[in-house]
């Protein structure tokens, strides 16, 4: 799916190595955001995607989720909802805990941000190894809600993300 109506999407998509440390190949993101033609075909892909299974709110992962998450919920005419790192939210929050490489982090959600039964789609830049994906979904399920897909611009296959997501539905528009 990198080719959409004639654009490779690839070609905008940077590769960094060694960033943020030695050994790692960054995806760099930012070329795609500079080009109006190739950020609106992601946009309009995405809601192609999910159109018609009745989302009722996009829920975005900080920060680069927000990129294409908040687009999303404007084109589908649903509320946009934004998952964060801990502290960042100004009202009461859930939270969990999720590990990390070396170590865990927190993610936060407005408590009162979804409703019981409400049908979402989390949307992020890149699947890597899943911990921050699973953790959104664990929080949209505290809260009563229903994780229908989980959609990325790029899945890194290598590192195992989406085994890790495995009963969910996971849709990404490049694979790497």
């Amino acid at each position: 799916m990198s080719t959409l109506e004639g654009i490779d999407l690839r070609q905008f998509i940077r590769d960094v190595p060694d960033f943020p440390q030695p050994g790692v190949l960054f995806r760099d993101i930012t070329p795609l955001l500079g080009s109006q033609t190739a950020f609106r075909q992601v946009i309009d892909t995405l809601a192609e995607l999910v159109a018609e299974d009745g989302y009722e709110a996009i829920v975005g992962i900080e920060s680069r989720g927000f990129l294409f998450g908040a687009p999303l919920a404007y084109r589908l005419d649903v509320p946009f909802v934004p998952v964060r790192k801990a502290g960042k939210l100004p009202a009461p929050v859930m939270s969990v805990e999720y590990a990390l490489e070396y170590g865990t982090s927190q993610l936060d959600i407005h408590k009162d941000a979804l409703t019981a039964g409400q049908r979402v789609a989390i949307v992020d830049d890149v699947l890597a190894t899943g911990g921050t994906a699973l953790a959104t979904a664990h929080l949209v399920e505290l809260l009563g809600g229903n994780v229908g897909a989980i959609l990325f611009l790029a899945e890194l296959s290598l590192l195992g993300g989406r085994e890790r997501l495995q009963g969910y539905n996971i849709k990404a528009l490049l694979k790497y």
